[in-house]
């Protein structure tokens, strides 16, 4: 009996670091790169290897770590992003989270102080998000406008940053308006990750703004702001003199319309299909789609 409890002793804390590795949901964090190729699309030209190694700040870093801290203070039962049956939560899960968020950090102060104080302010937010203590999850409005503030805009000029660009050019015209292109998409993203979590974010008093709009309200809104960052990103490319641009964009993007078009049509007849399945279907059609878009628009270049 004795072997068998030192052998568990042994065993647990593997388990433990697995489980918390699990919530920080690495992989979820492809649901992102969106905003990154975009903020590289829109540059002249972008050293390789500090644009590698922001993409392993951000993804491999920073947006796991937010991932992991979100996941330890909402302790979800039901599914979530990227993960349909998540682990409970454990101390080992906060471990991991500062250990990320020191690297992050430590790394980006290797590419330059400007781009360490941004990723620094984004961590320290994207905890505000979820911590008890403020838990900006809470009210809808609010966090609705962090949350596409910066992992849209503030997302696409720390991008830029990191990668060399001074910092009075990232609010120069015309990168200002296709930062706010960014938010917009994130506006229209957002929401529907929350569609299929009504029930379980009653039950904890988050007042999320899909749960506040309703099924029917939260495609709605997506629609209008995924719209006015389509037609606002066009004019942008027209207005540039990068028409190419616009046919390459269309056409990579067209299978996300198909889907969501469809899915609202569904979901319409039968709440139902505003589910988890749905969701991260959704959240991976478009990610890909419009991160092959702006590869595209790059190699043509």
């Amino acid at each position: 009996m004795s072997r068998i409890t030192n052998n568990a002793k042994q065993v647990t804390p593997t388990h433990s670091y697995r489980d918390a590795l699990t919530l920080m949901r690495i992989p979820f964090s492809v649901y992102l790169m969106p905003v990154y190729w975009f903020a590289l699309s829109t540059l002249p030209q972008a050293s390789p290897w500090r644009a590698a190694a922001v993409f392993l700040v951000l993804h491999v870093l920073v947006y796991p770590a937010s991932n992991g801290y979100n996941s330890y203070y909402d302790r979800d039962e039901g599914s979530i992003g990227g993960l349909k049956h998540p682990p409970q939560p454990n101390q080992q899960l906060l471990h991991l989270v500062w250990l990320f968020d020191a690297l992050a950090i430590l790394l980006s102060l290797f590419l330059s102080p400007l781009f360490a104080g941004f990723v620094a302010l984004y961590l320290l937010i994207s905890k505000a998000y979820s911590y008890e203590g403020i838990r900006l999850k809470k009210h809808p409005i609010l966090s609705t406008f962090v949350v596409t503030f910066f992992q849209g805009a503030y997302t696409f000029a720390m991008v830029q940053v990191g990668v060399g660009l001074p910092a009075q050019q990232v609010l120069q015209e015309p990168n200002v308006w296709f930062a706010l292109v960014s938010t917009l998409f994130l506006c229209g993203s957002y929401p529907l990750t929350q569609i299929y979590q009504h029930e379980e974010d009653s039950r904890r008093g988050d007042r999320t703004l899909s749960l506040l709009l309703g099924i029917r309200g939260t495609y709605f809104f997506a629609a209008v702001s995924l719209l006015a960052g389509v037609l606002l990103l066009l004019w942008l490319y027209f207005s540039t003199g990068q028409v190419h641009n616009i046919f390459i964009f269309l056409i990579c993007t067209a299978p996300i319309s198909y889907f969501f078009i469809g899915w609202v049509l569904r979901a319409q007849k039968d709440h139902q299909e505003a589910n988890f399945e749905n969701t991260m279907q959704m959240n991976k059609v478009s990610s890909l789609c419009i991160s092959t878009a702006f590869v595209l628009m790059m190699v043509v270049r």
